[in-house]
């Protein structure tokens, strides 16, 4: 027998023995090795991870924005700037639906109590969390009105905000599909001042609001008060 027929048989054996115990694996109840499910690339984390590495700064710069579908430059932004991009490729511009609510609905924003805004700017009113957190709550997508902190209560493609005490100013994150598996915590998606990152920080801040978006139906929100409808210091865009 030559070495090179010896070396054939050798491997017709291996190969046949793994055969046989992936076969025995399967008859005494173990299941057959699967793919990795792939991830579904139209989710909100997912689509929010495009933004890692193209949005590299953070920059809170007041920039006249065009309107609707209005944007800073994509390399910068701030963290609410992840959820606005991401959003849009779901069909939500918060730009126009946030604008369009504070028109009739001015005096239940924080607009002018903490910026001292006396008119809608659809520049800066969805870029701001406070705006958000009420916008949020109106649409029905407030998640409890007291979060938790329970990892096993957030799920991907929530929306997280709460109050960041080492830079002074709320903050807003997407909860990720991908999890800490040293902690069971998931990791979320958002700039915090170094660009688009994914990261361990869900529960570096006292956590403010838990939203959970609702696609598929166009955000609807409650009629607006007679007292709103009287006070309409909408400029125009």
């Amino acid at each position: 027998m030559t070495k090179r027929t010896t070396w054939w048989l050798l491997g017709s054996l291996v190969l046949l023995l793994l055969s046989t115990g992936v076969g025995l694996l399967y008859l005494c109840g173990g299941e057959p090795p699967t793919p990795q499910a792939q991830e579904d690339p139209t989710s909100l984390p997912a689509l929010a991870r495009r933004q890692i590495s193209v949005t590299t700064e953070y920059s809170a710069e007041y920039v006249v924005l065009d309107y609707p579908g209005g944007d800073v430059p994509a390399q910068s932004g701030v963290c609410t700037d992840v959820i606005i991009r991401a959003l849009r490729h779901k069909g939500i511009d918060l730009q126009q639906l946030v604008h369009e609510d504070m028109k009739d609905n001015y005096r239940r924003y924080p607009s002018r109590k903490l910026w001292r805004q006396r008119a809608t700017d659809p520049s800066i009113d969805h870029r701001r969390v406070p705006n958000l957190e009420v916008f949020f709550t109106r649409i029905g997508w407030e998640v409890t009105p007291t979060p938790t902190d329970n990892p096993a209560d957030y799920r991907p493609g929530d929306l997280v905000t709460c109050y960041d005490a080492k830079h002074g100013r709320p903050h807003i994150m997407i909860v990720s599909n991908r999890i800490n598996p040293s902690t069971g915590v998931p990791k979320v998606i958002h700039n915090s001042g170094k660009g688009t990152q994914e990261n361990d920080a869900l529960f570096d801040f006292p956590i403010t609001g838990h939203y959970r978006p609702v696609y598929g139906t166009v955000p609807t929100v409650q009629p607006p008060a007679e007292a709103d409808k009287k006070e309409t210091p909408a400029k125009k865009p």
